[in-house]
């Protein structure tokens, strides 16, 4: 009997945020949705993470219509995932109970199988009521370890053990560490344990013995996510293979590489020779990365990698003699864990298919692309873009101030514009911290959740004015306006609980998208009142024109039956 390995297929939600800025549009997901109904993934996820947001902001598409539509197409054969931060959903703040149970039971409702929840701290309060709400509707708690590594110091501040006056913290973020995260996980309800590297920084040295020690020590299925920016993903998806690994997220051919994911037709193959079922439809995956192709050129605006990998038909391939020794080399590598070899001989495997050549710059500064991509934009937005250098040296120290949050989204963002900050007052003359992002405030007071390092408490008076953590008050949240809308007969913005929720969730951009479908509707509404308005006074004028038609003994006998008012 085969080994069985599942696959997530990331491609509708993962794969078109990372490669395309989340500009699919439902028309285009549409035109896959057939062959996905067969596809016999696993999974798919296809929900949360910037979908929400952005089909509202750029394309004014309804979140929740996607998903239905998405739920029919697939027809039930494949579990639907989507991804949310836990206690903080989309945003930064904690959310109260009603909301944070709301979104979780009306997703599940609308056709989410698995919610992947995690956060960005790895506070893992911050996820026990999403694990319970999601589980309570009937879903899968697929909870989500972030992972990241440790800053980089240099030698020179080892040697000193001091850093900015503050000692050099030991490493933190170690097998251990993420091993121990899982185990609570799978003691709080966890269904499925997923490594989630959303910034590809996992390497397949650390990939390899975290997946060992993972199947171990954990009852419930193991996932890998991971991204292939800095050259490491193909090589940590084989890995993992080669170590048990449950599940794998793998991206579709033309959506795959560089910032997404592996493409699944690598590690297709890679099962093949491992003798391992994927139990995947083979000639449904080349149907859809048929598909995609088209969708990729029509998306070229937003394609900033212009870089389309060779075409494998996945369902009938055959591998020249030197590209089937590589990747028998590297399955060799693999199992005998010769990791350098490993990675060397996969990231040939990608060069061979056209994919993305490892991003040099992420991998030597271990982080994120987008928070690189971001720090750049705003240099360059003061012309200071010469500062960058002192700005990535900067990072570790305005991260260890901060209590060492991982490098994900958002708190990657946060310590990368907060070292902005931080060199622009320098190079000015003032005092590093003198200008501070509200964000990074609310990080140090304690808002989004406990830090995996304890922030000084000299610093938090410093930053916020206070020794003590101030966690978020849940209790002074205030609910979004829901107001009446005179222009359109005074309908409310959010006419059910689901556009509630939008509003909620995301006040700005919700606000106008709504604003914007309740004036369609009553358009609507107008144009249907005056075509009926339009019929009722044509069937006046012609039964008008029958009656002067009449003779005058004709019209004399309709007025004297009484009949004149049927007409």
């Amino acid at each position: 009997m085969k080994k069985k390995l599942l696959i997530r297929d990331l491609t509708l939600r993962d794969g078109q945020q990372s490669s395309f800025a989340t500009r699919m549009t439902q028309k285009q997901i549409d035109k896959v949705l057939p062959y996905y109904k067969d596809a016999g993934f696993y999974a798919a996820e296809v929900w949360g993470g910037a979908v929400p947001d952005s089909i509202m902001r750029y394309l004014n598409e309804d979140p929740w219509d996607r998903l239905e539509k998405i739920r029919n197409g697939f027809g039930g054969k494949t579990k639907l995932t989507a991804l949310s931060r836990g206690r903080n959903l989309f945003g930064y703040s904690p959310y109260p109970e009603d909301v944070i149970e709301g979104f979780n039971r009306l997703a599940i409702k609308g056709g989410i199988d698995i919610m992947r929840i995690f956060d960005a701290l790895n506070d893992l309060d911050n996820m026990q009521t999403t694990i319970d709400y999601v589980k309570a509707n009937g879903g899968l708690a697929d909870c989500a370890v972030c992972y990241t590594v440790d800053p980089h110091f240099t030698f020179a501040d080892r040697v000193k053990g001091m850093i900015s006056g503050k000692k050099v913290p030991p490493k933190i973020f170690t097998v251990d560490y993420f091993v121990e995260k899982c185990k609570q996980l799978e003691r709080m309800g966890a269904d499925i344990i997923s490594i989630k590297d959303m910034a590809g920084l996992i390497p397949p040295g650390v990939a390899s013995p975290l997946t060992k020690r993972l199947k171990s020590e954990i009852k419930i299925p193991i996932d890998l996510h991971t991204h292939c920016t800095p050259g490491y993903g193909l090589a940590c998806a084989l890995v993992a293979i080669v170590n048990g690994v449950d599940i794998v997220d793998t991206v579709i051919g033309n959506f795959a590489g560089g910032p997404a994911a592996p493409a699944f037709e690598l590690v297709q193959i890679f099962c093949d020779k491992l003798g391992i079922d994927t139990g995947v439809n083979l000639e449904q995956v080349t149907k859809i990365n048929r598909d995609l192709y088209t969708i990729r050129k029509e998306l070229d605006k937003f394609d900033e990698m212009k870089q389309f990998p060779v075409d494998i038909d996945i369902a009938n391939y055959t591998l020249k003699n030197d590209i089937n020794a590589l990747f028998d080399r590297a399955i060799d590598a693999a199992k005998n864990d010769r990791i350098e070899e490993t990675t060397s001989l996969c990231q040939e495997i990608e060069k061979t298919y056209n994919y993305c050549a490892p991003d040099e710059i992420v991998k030597a500064a271990q982080i994120p692309g987008g928070m690189y991509t971001n720090m750049l934009a705003q240099l360059k937005q003061l012309k200071l873009d010469h500062l960058l250098e002192k700005v990535l040296r900067t990072v570790p120290r305005v991260r260890l101030d901060s209590g060492l949050p991982p490098l994900v989204t958002p708190t990657s963002q946060i310590v990368g514009v907060q070292a902005v900050y931080c060199v622009v007052a320098e190079d000015k003359g003032e005092d590093f911290y003198s200008n501070k992002s509200t964000q990074f405030v609310n990080l140090v007071k304690g808002v989004y959740g406990k830090t995996p390092y304890p922030v000084d408490p000299d610093f938090r008076e410093m930053i916020c004015g206070s020794k003590e953590e101030m966690p978020y008050d849940v209790s002074k949240y205030k609910k979004q306006d829901n107001p009446a809308l005179p222009e359109f007969e005074d309908v409310k913005l959010a006419k059910n609980e689901k556009e509630e929720l939008l509003l909620e969730l995301f006040p700005a951009v919700a606000a106008g998208f709504l604003k914007n479908k309740r004036e369609v509707e009553y358009k609507k509404i107008l144009a249907e009142i005056k075509a009926v308005e339009e019929i009722e006074v044509r069937k006046i004028h012609e039964e008008a024109e029958k009656y002067n038609q009449l003779t005058t003994d004709e019209k004399k006998a309709i007025l004297l039956e009484g009949l004149y008012n049927n007409w």
